[in-house]
């Protein structure tokens, strides 16, 4: 890690962290890093201030300068934990590092996590993926939906991306793993469990699929990141399958409507009349697709492409190139 990196876990990781110690929430972190930017300060500079100057320096309450303090005191412990988890293969890439996702960088700017832990090749995320979304409770249609649509999605030459939940995620992600594509998983929850599935540890160690989390290794189950983690599938991929959702309600429904409203990619939904979700999502702009669709996604410039055109390896390219250029 370099020192900035080892700042900004400092004062954004969950690790070595008690209840009454809180590391500094993402949109915290996103003010400072402004902050510093403004200064043209790094934040490796920021381990060398004391209390008084991190309240002067950043302007903040002198509540938070004393918060950060005590983050600080317990880098000791902090270490002690990353080195633990690094053993293992998870690793800390931070928004200082050129590890860190570059279509999130790039689309979120200073709202992106200031952190992710991970398992695997970053370098994976390099790649064109296509996302998948859906419920958790799924039907043998779904699931024969789900495993045509990955395999289409591998002759077009696209990775999968999935937030690794059970149902569609994991049917898309397991088809995935047939077909050796790339994949990538954003957990909410402990990637710890996820590594043990043999067959999952086995796509890791052959730098086939990389795990993503924005909570500690070992974290249990949280609805809120659950629900936040969704725009993650969404801008790391070329665009989004929506095989099955609720109206107006859950992870998916919720996911897909942010994504429409903020433009990130094109969300592609299952045409089905029988589900009313999924038609209000076409009918919100979302592209309709079937058993017959073949892997090819609009472009900005309404032309219908696959990732082995050239123009879509163009594309994905200059996208790496391009980033959010601050920490």
């Amino acid at each position: 890690m370099t020192e900035n990196s080892k700042a900004i876990a400092v004062f954004c990781s969950t690790l070595a962290t008690e209840k009454e110690l809180k590391p500094l929430e993402p949109r915290k972190w996103g003010e400072i890093a402004l902050k510093l930017q403004e200064l043209k300060r790094e934040p490796e500079e920021l381990l060398n201030y004391s209390v008084n100057e991190l309240q002067t320096v950043l302007d903040i309450p002198a509540e938070q300068a004393c918060q950060m303090g005590r983050l600080r005191d317990r880098s000791a412990a902090l270490f002690f934990e990353i080195s633990k988890y690094e053993n293992m293969g998870i690793n800390i890439v931070t928004r200082a590092d050129k590890l860190y996702p570059v279509k999130l960088k790039r689309k979120l700017k200073n709202q992106c996590p200031p952190l992710f832990y991970i398992a695997g090749e970053s370098e994976i995320l390099n790649s064109a993926f296509i996302g998948f979304v859906g419920s958790r409770s799924i039907e043998f249609g779904d699931e024969e939906f789900t495993r045509n649509t990955v395999n289409t999605v591998a002759q077009a030459g696209y990775g999968v991306v999935s937030g690794g939940a059970k149902g569609v995620d994991s049917v898309s992600e397991d088809e995935g793993m047939n077909n050796g594509i790339n994949i990538v998983e954003f957990v909410s929850d402990s990637m710890m469990r996820k590594l043990r599935s043999p067959k999952i540890l086995t796509a890791v160690q052959n730098g086939n699929m990389v795990i993503l989390s924005e909570v500690k290794p070992d974290a249990g189950f949280n609805a809120g990141m659950a629900m936040a983690r969704n725009k993650y599938i969404y801008i790391q991929s070329e665009a989004t399958v929506v095989v099955r959702t609720d109206l107006n309600k859950g992870g998916t429904w919720g996911g897909a409507t942010e994504c429409l409203k903020k433009g990130w990619v094109p969300v592609l939904c299952r045409n089905k009349e029988s589900y009313p979700g999924n038609m209000a999502l076409i009918e919100r702009g979302a592209i309709p697709i079937d058993q017959y669709w073949d892997g090819s996604i609009p472009d900005i410039l309404g032309r219908n492409t696959m990732a082995s055109d050239s123009f879509v390896r163009t594309a994905v390219q200059e996208e790496v190139q391009l980033s959010f250029d601050g920490f």
